[in-house]
């Protein structure tokens, strides 16, 4: 639909600029006072008003279509190109958002972490100040994944407070504390996810974790005996069995 919806208005800006053009070009042609050169002139102004319409709507398709193949190398893993198509992209038109949103992806990707991170005042400038809760929690991801856990739960509570029902930051969260070994905050967090989604697995994990890491094996056994009760695919099975194991010994 995306695709459908850019194609149309390309279409409509190229076709308004051509009868524009032939609007403007049969009102000189009518003109019956200026000379000959006034009139030529008026010609070239007119092609290359066509002509600068023409670059920016070119330029326009060749964005999309970079940022297109970005996102479409992203989902067959070919990374390298996706940096360099969605940085193309960004190139040639800037103020788009949705292409900064793809370079940053593709940052995270490579692991460009802190690169992803100094495009925050571009992307959040063009949200109106203020960041959208998706693009926040890929903020706090970087924050995370670069060991800065102080900015990863100052990110997630804000996003918390939002919206409670968006799970991925409380687990975040939750990790995060853990990584700070400060486990009772580890705990509430996660649990606080489990009571609404009880079939997380990351939110398992974590506090099957959390508890380890202090020193209560029993209770990190009991986390992964309580899934019995729910709904998990079988390769989360499989990772539960395997931490029960490591969890016994």
């Amino acid at each position: 639909m995306e695709v459908i919806r850019f194609v149309f208005w390309e279409a409509v800006k190229v076709l308004g600029l051509a009868l524009l053009g032939l609007i403007a070009c049969k009102s000189v042609a009518a003109l019956s006072t200026p000379s000959a050169w006034v009139k030529r002139g008026l010609y070239a102004l007119i092609l290359a008003i066509a002509m600068v319409g023409a670059w920016f709507a070119g330029n326009d398709v060749a964005a999309e279509v970079y940022r297109w193949s970005a996102v479409s190398s992203i989902s067959h893993g070919d990374l390298k190109k996706a940096y360099v198509n969605s940085l193309r992209a960004v190139f040639l038109r800037p103020n788009n958002l949705n292409n900064w949103q793809v370079l940053m992806r593709s940052k995270m990707h490579l692991e460009q972490l802190q690169s992803a991170l100094d495009d925050e005042p571009a992307i959040r400038a063009l949200s109106g100040g203020n960041l959208d809760e998706v693009d926040e929690y890929q903020f706090a991801l970087c924050w995370f994944f670069s060991g800065r856990y102080d900015q990863t739960v100052e990110i997630t509570r804000r996003l918390i407070h939002q919206n409670p029902s968006y799970a991925a930051p409380a687990v975040l969260q939750g990790l995060a504390y853990t990584a700070q070994k400060k486990y009772p905050q580890a705990e509430q967090a996660l649990l606080a996810v489990l009571q609404l989604f009880p079939n997380n697995e990351t939110a398992v994990e974590g506090l099957a974790r959390a508890y380890y890491l202090d020193g209560n094996r029993r209770r990190a056994r009991a986390v992964l005996d309580e899934t019995s009760r729910f709904a998990f695919p079988p390769n989360a099975r499989e990772r539960f069995e395997a931490l029960k194991g490591i969890y016994d010994q």
